[in-house]
């Protein structure tokens, strides 16, 4: 039992962070497009 729960808190924890950095850099790309749509129509 306690190898079955090391074994999956050496997998979920990983993953957890995975889909954490995923979420975290998508959120970087949408402020950035933002910023990015701003620019621009200031520009024009």
């Amino acid at each position: 039992m306690k190898r079955f729960l090391l074994i999956s808190c050496c997998v979920l924890f990983p993953m957890s962070l995975t889909l954490a950095a995923c979420n975290t850099v998508e959120g970087a790309g949408k402020d950035v497009e933002a910023v990015g749509e701003s620019v621009q129509d200031a520009a024009n």
